[in-house]
């Protein structure tokens, strides 16, 4: 076979069947289940081999995976391929038009070869000539396929009824028929004539443009506008976010091949597996001398016919037979391999619950010893950062508190802002009640009498921020500031400040005057504001509140809470994505474009821990289900890989929109796990000591004595140019509360 084909590898699933070593942010295609590399590098070798390995071969990917996918391409000559990027997933059907689109484009209508990036097939050359005895009716315009004459009654597979008589090279396909029960399985089986859909297909790129203009026009329009609109690196081709995401989500199956005529079928003259299954992998695996797939650190005796796999700890087995064991860092699978396909069910069943383990593939650092950090969290705590916040920190001249330092503890002379003011007299409170030695007390009063003499508004609220000549330069009162002097006040009560809980009646009836949405359960962004809305500022208030009602025990502030969760649970959560947005439009629906799309870890990790917490003091134990929905979405989807920190913002779909990592999501992001340890999910003790671990690793270590590294570009490097005071209160309370948590483990550490 002389004529060009221009290959194009589907790297897109997750591939739930193979939970837990298989999930969203490490897909099968990544794992190297047959001893010859990934899935995913296999497919390319293979794909390499055709046309004397000249042919041009593309790879359609997450782009939230570019760096698996990038690491499996590593010295691999596409021959003028490359790897193109989705922002997000739209099932097989746009995947396919873009790869019509991308043949056109740069060959012309030449043929066209789509194959799964996650299949064992047994050897090269069997699989070419199969390909090679597609061409014809290919180039005759046909769409063809590639079955697999079944070998037993298998239900994880789609079948394909295929006229015609044995021995032929093209058959005529009569219908698809989706996965069926193992009695109707048993039945194609005997037929004859049925044959296990491999998902491959050929095509001429000219008759899959055609099939999509007759039954699919909008998913060709939809992506060809993504396709044109693609900004292109050395890296790959990146289709655009808001274009693509609009493309209809339908398989190809479903869009073109149920409904396309003259459909041909070629029997595969190779021998194939998708390896979907526990019991697939026991049937290619290389076995020992009782029929056992033993992969890892395992010991089995009198155990037979069993897939047996450890990917760390050591694995036991005595007497089994016919069973999948699989033991991963933090899930174990056990079930007979007949019933392996049946994993599906368990993975559908934590998914309901939020259980991290679905969606994230932990790392091989997570400390095990609980209170590992605790003398390393006390020295700084109490021994250089308070101390210097204390006295650097503090404006003696002007009063209130340093907007923020210079990495040499000197103060940059910033406008103060309100929220920062606040924050200040709260990290301070917070030390007081842990325990620290310091003069939290003149601090904190020094703090209150600076806002209330320089920062209330004429309605009697709060300014935005405060020159350092005492003067008001933003008079805006600001919803977010207001939550953050409530916080601070409700603390500084707690410590026994007597102006606190008169500035909190004030603080309160001034929002309840000019904040309250009238229309609406939430709150205005500032008086009279509409337009663009936040979910933070409400989830701040919500902060506020449930302080108030630990402060006061007065259930005024746990009704005030209970408006903020009724939005929370109506327009802020998405259930499907499991992510909270950021913008809204002024009646909470979100907002057009990216802003629609924005979603931050950090404020995942925020939520979480507060509906946790709101779950404690009223019964609605859905929410901590919800908790952890936020909380494995934002890890799976919202970490760098590099660092393991939390990147600042990603799409609901999990793609990086801004790489940066900041200190103070990782400080939620350990209040977060320390919230759901215990609150009947997994134990998340070593996910606590692994964040604080990443906290000063990144962020602290590096830094001066009593300073920090704000801000941490995606390969780690440091581009902070100053310290902000504001995320000071962010590192008290998670470090305190990690303190608390793991008082009396690994004594002597603090």
């Amino acid at each position: 076979m002389t004529e060009k084909i221009v290959s194009f590898v589907m790297s897109g699933g997750v591939g739930s069947r193979l939970w837990p070593l298989s999930r969203e942010d490490n897909p099968k295609q990544f794992h190297d289940l047959s001893g010859a590399g990934s899935m995913l590098a296999q497919t390319l070798r293979r794909l390499k081999a055709g046309g004397d390995g000249g042919w041009p071969v593309y790879l359609i990917g997450s782009e939230r995976h570019a760096e698996r996918l990038r690491a499996d391409l590593a010295g691999m000559d596409l021959s003028g391929g490359r790897p193109i990027f989705e922002p997000v997933g739209r099932n097989t059907a746009a995947a396919v038009a873009v790869a019509a689109l991308q043949t056109l484009a740069e060959h012309g209508d030449a043929l066209v070869l789509v194959v799964p990036s996650d299949h064992a097939i047994s050897t090269d050359s069997q699989f070419w000539a199969t390909v090679a005895a597609g061409a014809k009716p290919a180039r005759d315009g046909r769409l063809v396929v590639f079955g697999i004459r079944p070998g037993q009654p298998e239900t994880g597979y789609g079948y394909i009824e295929a006229a015609g008589e044995e021995g032929d090279q093209v058959r005529d396909v009569l219908r698809f028929v989706e996965k069926p029960d193992l009695q109707t399985a048993e039945t194609y089986l005997a037929a004859g004539n049925f044959f296990w859909n491999t998902g491959i297909f050929l095509f001429r790129a000219s008759a899959m443009r055609d099939a999509f203009l007759k039954y699919e026009p909008d998913i060709w329009a939809g992506a060809e506008r993504a396709f044109v609109a693609a900004s292109s690196d050395l890296s790959g081709l990146y289709l655009p976010l808001d274009l693509y995401e609009h493309v209809p989500a339908i398989s190809v199956d479903y869009a073109i091949m149920e409904r396309a005529e003259r459909i041909a079928m070629v029997p595969a003259g190779f021998r194939w597996n998708d390896l979907g299954s526990w019991q697939s992998l026991l049937d290619v695996g290389a076995s020992d001398e009782n029929g056992n797939v033993v992969i890892g650190d395992v010991v089995a005796f009198d155990t037979t016919h069993s897939y047996l796999r450890s990917e760390g700890r050591l694995l036991s087995v005595i007497g089994m037979r016919d069973v999948a064991i699989v033991a991963t860092q933090d899930a174990t699978f056990v079930a007979p391999v007949a019933q392996s396909q049946n994993v599906k069910k368990i993975v559908e069943r934590l998914e309901q619950s939020g259980r991290l383990e679905t969606r994230f593939t932990p790392s091989s650092d997570r400390v095990l010893v609980v209170g590992a950090h605790r003398r390393r969290v006390c020295h700084w705590l109490f021994e250089e950062t308070l101390p210097l916040w204390a006295t650097a920190g503090v404006d003696e001249v002007g009063g209130g508190f340093h907007e923020a330092l210079d990495f040499a503890g000197r103060p940059l002379g910033k406008p103060k802002r309100m929220r920062t003011m606040a924050r200040q007299i709260y990290a301070f409170a917070v030390a007081k009640a842990r325990g620290w030695d310091g003069p939290a007390d003149r601090i904190i009063a020094h703090g209150i009498d600076f806002i209330a003499a320089r920062g209330r508004s004429e309605n009697g609220g709060w300014v935005r921020a405060i020159g350092v000549d005492g003067a008001v330069v933003d008079p805006v009162e600001d919803a977010y500031d207001h939550a953050c002097v409530l916080l601070a006040l409700a603390h500084a009560h707690l410590s026994g400040n007597e102006a606190a809980r008169a500035l909190g009646a004030e603080t309160f009836a001034f929002i309840d005057a000019h904040l309250e949405d009238e229309r609406l359960t939430g709150f205005l962004e500032f008086p009279g504001g509409n337009g663009l809305r936040r979910s933070n500022p409400h989830m701040h208030l919500l902060e506020a509140f449930l302080a108030w009602y630990d402060v006061t025990g007065e259930r005024v502030h746990l009704r005030r809470a209970s408006r903020i969760i009724d939005l929370f649970r109506s327009r802020f959560f998405d259930p499907d994505s499991w992510t909270v947005g950021e913008f809204f439009d002024d009646d909470f629906t979100p907002a057009a474009g990216k802003k629609g799309q924005w979603t931050e870890p950090g404020h995942h990790f925020e939520w979480a821990s507060l509906l946790v917490d709101f779950a404690d003091k009223t019964g609605q134990s859905d929410l901590v289900g919800i908790a952890r929905k936020l909380y494995a979405s934002a890890v799976a989807n919202g970490l760098n890989r590099a660092t393991g920190l939390a990147y600042a913002a990603v799409s609901r779909s999990g793609m990086p929109l801004d790489q940066l990592s900041r200190s103070w999501p990782q400080a939620e992001a350990i209040k977060a796990a320390m919230a759901l340890d215990g609150a009947g999910g997994p134990d998340l003790k070593p996910e606590i000591e692994a964040r604080v671990g990443r906290l000063f690793r990144w962020h602290i270590d590096p830094a001066p004595t009593g300073l920090w590294i704000d801000r941490v570009d995606e390969k780690g490097r440091s581009v902070a140019r100053e310290v902000p005071a504001s995320i000071f209160y962010h590192l008290v309370f998670a470090l305190t509360r990690y303190l608390d948590k793991t008082d009396g483990a690994n004594d002597g550490a603090g």
